[in-house]
């Protein structure tokens, strides 16, 4: 062992930085040489060198460094520079992806993020309802929480990992929506239904549309991922709701089959919307709306509480429906 440690000259000659940076981290950081023969200087043992590593290549890609220096302290597994190019310690791989990419979203989002590569509970809730406490639902969603998601959906799609991730990402936002829910819950009946397209099981931005009506006092109800057009229909004929909302996150489960059979229900909605990157608008049957956003879905949802206050059932409500299909 003592003929493979290295000095702090040598190691900052492989990493590319300079000494006082391997004292800096040393000093606050404890990635430190841990050989030590007596009379010498201590020395770098492959190990520290390993972690020198993550460390290096964590902060090289914008991670803080008390960030970077927790994964490199925790790196079980971590192997040497040049000992390979399969995945490093702590999920960090040769090609990067140790972090979230979050594209322009703020600091809040780069926060977030960092919390969730930790799978750091605490701080994921804390942000989510910080934030829905200081700007409201549909700006966490588009500000904070969506960017992370996409984020973890990339990394994902390139390394197929980071699942864990988005489980625990994905209960702690549920949560968050479910509190809000519960905390705003108008009084009256629910005139707007919300469902996922058959065989969708992505129903996380639909509960953030439910979290989003209840702040501002729009009562629906909710049936979640994987509901069969019949199934829907059913609920509809039964309940009789001013607006339904259809969730689809793919291609596959967005069949406009689904909308006509709504068109054609005994107890047609005044408002029939496709929300999801699922749907084409050029797909859609005529009187479908097609909303861009969450604040758009939230607004039309309004107009149509706003109407029903007006007049049980005003036609005037769907005018302009298709201008967004």
């Amino acid at each position: 062992m003592v003929d493979e440690a290295l000095s702090a000259g040598a190691v900052a000659r492989r990493l590319g930085v300079a000494v006082t940076t391997l004292r800096t981290w040393h000093q606050r950081y404890g990635l430190g040489p841990s050989e030590h023969v007596p009379g010498h200087h201590r020395r770098y043992t492959p190990a520290d060198l390993a972690r020198l590593e993550i460390m290096r290549r964590l902060t090289a890609q914008g991670v803080t460094p008390a960030e970077a220096a927790r994964w490199a302290r925790q790196a079980p597994d971590a192997r040497p520079v040049g000992a390979g190019t399969g995945p490093q310690a702590g999920g960090v791989r040769g090609g990067g992806g140790a972090t979230i990419p979050v594209g322009r979203a703020g600091p809040a989002a780069r926060g977030l993020a960092r919390a969730a590569m930790r799978l750091d509970s605490t701080v994921i809730n804390e942000t989510i309802d910080r934030t829905i406490r200081a700007q409201g639902v549909v700006a966490t969603w588009d500000g904070l929480v969506r960017p992370v998601l996409a984020g973890i959906g990339e990394r994902h799609a390139a390394t197929a990992g980071l699942i864990e991730v988005e489980h625990l990402m994905s209960r702690c936002v549920s949560e968050a929506f479910a509190a809000v829910a519960r905390a705003h819950a108008p009084a009256g009946p629910p005139h707007i239904l919300l469902s996922c397209a058959d065989e969708e099981q992505h129903s996380l931005p639909l509960e953030a549309l439910g979290a989003a009506l209840a702040e501002v006092g729009i009562a629906y109800r909710m049936l979640g991922a994987r509901v069969p057009a019949r199934a829907l229909l059913a609920a509809v004929n039964r309940t009789g709701p001013a607006a339904v909302v259809i969730w689809s996150h793919s291609r596959h489960t967005a069949d406009p089959a689904q909308l006509t059979t709504l068109l054609k229900a005994r107890r047609r909605p005044l408002l029939v919307l496709a929300a999801g990157p699922g749907w084409r608008g050029d797909a859609l049957p005529a009187g479908v709306g097609r909303p861009a956003d969450l604040a758009e879905a939230v607004s039309l949802a309004a107009a149509v509480r706003d109407s029903l206050d007006r007049s049980p059932r005003a036609e005037s409500v769907t005018e302009g429906v298709d201008d967004i299909a």
